[in-house]
């Protein structure tokens, strides 16, 4: 997927996550493990989208392999 692909079904499960918690709060939705699954999509586009972009830092050579980590545990 390119990154504006990514963007626009990040979008889309975002919208369909407030639909279904909204049918879920009526009491119409059938089929409760899609809040889990569409939940988990969003957390996979959203990992990738943080590798590029860290994966990009490193190769322009702003952070160095290890020290984001470092600096995030002080």
């Amino acid at each position: 997927m390119t990154p504006e692909e990514r963007l626009l079904k990040l979008n889309e499960l975002r919208l369909e996550l407030v639909k279904l918690r909204l049918q879920s709060k009526v009491g119409t939705l059938t089929n409760t493990a899609r809040i889990r699954n569409v939940r988990r999509d969003i957390a996979r586009i959203l990992t990738v989208m943080r590798e590029e972009s860290v994966k990009a830092k490193e190769q322009a050579g702003e952070v160095e392999e290890g020290t984001a980590v470092e600096e995030e545990k002080q």
